[in-house]
């Protein structure tokens, strides 16, 4: 978004916390969301099956809704379109609760994925631009302020859950709460317009050469994640005989892990840039992933966990902010990534639970294993995107540019 005005740091600052809150919101309504999957299936009475086909709709209804969010911030700007977008998101909470049949939560879980998508690529596509002028790494820190929405979401779904509450009126109280912090937090956000010349991105097009390459770093990282998220307790308690508490206790500490790493990789990425991050995630992962598969123990396992979260926390934002730098269309790449990653994160636990099938979980932690390895080797895509880096970021990554 080819827009030159020049903002004050206060005023970036300012713009900084806002798009935070807006992260902080987009998660908080996924948070609440899945709290209450228990409830929504046995209110439209379906079965395990066919609740795993509904659930790949969100992903769906993203994929082909995400390149309109280009479109829609060229034409009204990108804080108006934060703002719609973000609205059409937290109002469609409301909708997988009140589906009667398979057929209508299928319906109600493409509308929730495409308003998802949507409002997810113009809050990236506004937190990279935010990131440029600042002339700092924020990308990190806004999604773990995602992953703490995430968190403040599920804390109250869990609440209500465990009082009986109906998840319609739970859902529908909570959008009304999140639409109206939202729509707060966007009025902070920079209100940046596309040039009067500039011509508008396609609506629908294939995402940018340069999205794809930086995309599969993200598909690495993403599968990961969604393979420890998913599987890490099953893992626990069935390949090492844990009780449930505590395999359960593994998910929660790995998110945690996510969400503290998030918030505090800006930092790393200042000072080592975003390849040498990558690559040290990476290593980090690739170890996580030994141990797991190699883990005599419990104790063990939980630690490759926590390595692994620890290692791909800050992967995707740096995708992100890659994307956003590497064409003259951000947010058309932003949304080349972001299909990509939620791609990944369909198919990794059906992918796991296929492979462990067929073999065993040891031997599906194995590719994760693998994928980790990736990270490290892959990492320099980061660089070849330009764009914006600190004077720290460009001194660390200069060795790596001789010869």
């Amino acid at each position: 978004m080819a827009d030159g005005t020049v903002f004050t740091t206060d005023r970036l600052r300012r713009a900084r916390f806002a798009v935070a809150a807006v992260f902080c919101v987009h998660g908080a309504v996924t948070g609440s969301f899945a709290t209450r999957i228990p409830w929504i299936q046995e209110h439209a009475d379906v079965g395990a099956g066919q609740l795993g086909l509904a659930l790949a709709f969100p992903a769906i209804g993203a994929s082909l809704a995400m390149p309109l969010a280009g479109a829609i911030s060229h034409r009204f700007g990108a804080r108006t379109a934060l703002r719609g977008l973000l609205v059409l998101w937290t109002l469609a909470l409301t909708l997988p609760s009140l589906a009667p049949n398979v057929y209508g939560l299928c319906a109600a879980l493409l509308v929730f994925g495409a308003t998802a998508g949507m409002s997810d690529v113009a809050m990236n596509a506004l937190g990279v631009e935010t990131e440029n002028r600042l002339g700092r790494s924020i990308m990190s820190s806004l999604h773990g302020m995602w992953s703490l929405g995430a968190l403040l979401g599920s804390a109250a779904g869990t609440v209500a859950a465990h009082l009986g509450g109906d998840a319609r009126l739970h859902h529908l109280t909570a959008a009304l709460v999140l639409t109206a912090l939202g729509l707060a937090a966007c009025q902070g956000v920079l209100d940046l317009r596309s040039a009067p010349e500039e011509d508008a991105p396609p609506r629908f097009a294939l995402p940018p050469k340069s999205a794809l390459v930086i995309g599969a770093i993200g598909f690495c990282a993403v599968f990961a994640e969604g393979a420890s998220l998913d599987w890490s307790a099953v893992y626990l308690k069935q390949e090492l005989g844990t009780s449930a508490g505590l395999a359960a206790a593994c998910t929660t500490a790995f998110t945690l892990t996510m969400a503290v790493a998030r918030l505090l990789g800006d930092r790393a990425v200042d000072r080592f840039g975003a390849v040498r991050t990558v690559r040290a995630g990476g290593a980090a992962a690739t170890l996580g992933g030994l141990l797991v598969v190699t883990a005599p123990q419990a104790a063990v396992a939980m630690a490759g966990f926590g390595l692994i979260g620890l290692g791909v926390a800050v992967v995707v934002p740096l995708a992100f902010a890659a994307a956003g730098r590497s064409g003259p269309n951000p947010s058309q790449a932003i949304a080349g990534v972001a299909t990509i990653t939620y791609t990944s994160g369909l198919i990794a636990p059906s992918a796991i639970g296929g492979i462990a099938d067929a073999t065993s979980l040891v031997l599906s932690f194995g590719l994760v294993t693998l994928l980790a390895l990736g990270l490290v080797l892959g990492a320099g895509v980061l660089r070849s995107a330009g764009g914006r880096r600190t004077a720290g970021a460009a001194a660390a990554e200069a060795p790596e540019k001789v010869g």
